[in-house]
């Protein structure tokens, strides 16, 4: 039967791996027609490096594709054709900006006429074949276990590399120029190593963390104690927001924090003490530092731009973003009929959704939202099928890490929440984000093939049975190496009188007289009870302290896959103990910690 479930789960997998290949070509396919669009709308003629830019994407995305059919076969089919969909999409939108920021900035020496599609290109090669790299190198997601210390101090050190650059870009310090190399963004590469950081202490701390304080106005706190973790990620985002200038980094890296923490503590006051103190620092640096408090005047009054006097910290950006989003209306003026290089350098950024907002619509939005939905809904579901709580945890971080680096820049850019100046992931121009947003792919791949392993290929662990507690009228058989074993026992009456096993050609005997005596009634492995006695009470308290006859109970090695199927990507569930390992409810990646 093992073999049966194993075979069919191989299938399943085999499945997985075609839907894959033919949403990777429907991504493919969808890009190269909005390049189509977007060139004859512009030029009235075919883009000319289009079947060189399809052959080599295609070739790129086939080579990821391969890798993950051999060295990660369970992993989820959604995730690469979705992080391909959005990077194709992304040069789409690049390639179609650098024909219209050319013709608007013709001066020789204006930097905004240099084209950002062809390095990004070159990029996505890279980022793409680290994250290959990484899926066919890491044997297992634990690998990051063992040096979640070692990532926080590196993660550190790059977060703080910024504050030391003699200069800043546009306001903030998030770049590293190093002479000879191209600059990169470190706040980037500090969201993945951060968030494995916190899957590891919190996978270690959680039970601490959990306890339960004082009630307040309804609402159990946590100990104060156990609340210096959260003071010092605190402060560390404070100390980026005041040293750095960078709004967007000092939000997401405590709000992962304390959606992590919410994630495994269950404790919904975590939550509210975050907020609060997220927004108490907020006001007070907002209010004291020049910068920031001109990206809150500017999200504030819009507008206030175009008065003959006005703040010199307000620019014009977030009320041409406005403008530009109002001009698509529901369908948008078509990919190539927009104006959205008015918005100015940052047209290739993080104002790159304004594009898509004027040129494709609300419909556009709206399509591209929930394809970013859609990547981080499966990496929480990747979550909840895993059976390991770092796994659980470092699935949960990854998808928080991306909800939250696009809620802070879509926000910005709609007038939501003050402009942070992040890159949009997947889509707006920069290496350094598209390299980090790959490796979470990849680390998203490599977890869901932890997770579908476990639901389509089972593994039977090898049974460790319960040892039998003989009673005192069993040392005899005990001692007799021809007595019969637990196993051999089974389906016997212990009480019955039945000897040792009879041989090939024996006839079975008779045995000892075990038979009670008036008043008594016989217990597990021939005890007799007390008088007025339970007779159920040792039956039910399991084979070591019942019948030695009956079948064991088996106890799979700590860690080990639980046997049967469980459901995932649509089959059928199963028993809720297997499912989900260490008696997790499928409602949340952990149990609920008693309040004490």
């Amino acid at each position: 039967m093992q073999s049966t479930a194993r075979g069919e789960g191989r299938r399943l997998a085999a499945r997985h791996r075609n839907i894959e290949l033919g949403l990777l070509a429907l991504a493919v396919a969808v890009c190269l027609a909005g390049h189509i669009d977007a060139s004859l709308a512009l030029t009235g003629e075919l883009p000319s490096g289009l079947l060189v830019h399809g052959l080599s994407l295609g070739a790129l995305v086939a080579v990821a594709h391969l890798a993950v059919r051999r060295f990660a076969p369970f992993a989820d089919p959604l995730i690469l054709p979705l992080g391909v969909f959005l990077t194709g999409f992304g040069l789409m939108l690049l390639d179609r900006l650098d024909f219209s920021y050319k013709a608007a900035h013709p001066g020789k020496g204006d930097y905004q006429k240099l084209p950002a599609a062809p390095s990004q290109m070159m990029w996505v090669f890279i980022s793409v074949t680290a994250a290959i790299a990484l899926i066919v190198f890491v044997k297992h997601h634990r690998f990051f276990q063992r040096y979640v210390y070692l990532m926080m101090a590196g993660a550190l050190v790059l977060l703080t590399a910024p504050v030391f650059s003699p200069t800043d870009s546009f306001g903030a310090k998030r770049w590293i120029k190093l002479p000879g190399l191209p600059s990169f963004e470190p706040d980037e590469f500090v969201k993945v190593a951060i968030t494995i950081f916190f899957a590891g202490y919190l996978m270690a701390n959680r039970d601490a963390l959990a306890l339960a304080g004082r009630k307040v106005w309804g609402m159990t706190l946590p100990r104060g104690r156990h609340a210096g973790p959260v003071l010092a990620i605190w402060a560390v985002s404070l100390l980026v927001l005041i040293f750095e200038r960078d709004l967007g980094t000092s939000l997401i890296f405590f709000g992962l924090f304390i959606v992590m923490l919410y994630v495994a503590t269950e404790r919904t006051s975590w939550v509210v003490l975050g907020l609060l103190m997220a927004v108490g620092g907020a006001t007070v640096v907002g209010t004291l530092e020049p910068h920031v408090h001109g990206r809150v005047e500017a999200w504030l009054h819009p507008l206030d731009y175009y008065k003959p006097v006005h703040d010199p910290a307000i620019s014009e950006q977030p009320a041409e973003a406005l403008f530009s989003l109002g001009t698509g209306h529901l369908t948008g003026t078509g990919l190539g009929s927009g104006r959205p290089w008015l918005i100015g350098f940052a047209g290739r950024s993080d104002f790159i959704f304004t594009t898509i907002g004027e040129e494709l619509g609300l419909a556009g939005v709206t399509a591209v939202l929930l394809v970013y939905v859609l990547l981080i809904q499966r990496g929480l579901r990747t979550a909840i099928g895993l059976t390991d709580p770092f796994g659980k945890l470092l699935a949960a971080g990854l998808s928080a890490a991306l909800a939250l680096q696009i809620f802070v820049v879509v926000g910005g850019v709609s007038g939501l929440v003050p402009l942070t100046g992040k890159a949009l992931p997947f889509l707006a121009a920069g290496g350094s984000s598209l390299l980090a947003n790959w490796l979470m792919v990849a680390l998203l791949i490599k977890l869901s093939d932890s997770s579908g392993r476990t639901a389509l290929d089972p593994v039977q662990p090898t049974p460790e049975p319960l040892p039998a507690q003989a009673g005192p009228g069993d040392r005899s058989a005990a001692a007799d190496p021809s007595s019969p074993s637990p196993s051999q026992g089974r389906g016997r009456g212990r009480g019955q009188g039945q000897g040792p096993n009879p041989g090939p050609n024996q006839a079975p005997g008779p045995g000892p007289d075990r038979s009670p005596s008036p008043g008594q009634t016989l217990g597990g492995a021939g005890r007799p009870l007390a008088p007025g006695s339970d007779p159920t009470a040792l039956t039910s308290a399991g084979p070591g302290l019942a019948d030695p006859g009956a079948a064991t109970e088996l106890r799979p090695a700590f860690g080990q896959a639980p046997v049967a199927p469980q459901a995932s990507y649509g089959y059928p569930p199963v028993n809720e103990q297997q499912t989900h390992g260490y008696g997790l409810p499928p409602q949340s990646p952990f149990p609920s910690n008693p309040s004490a």
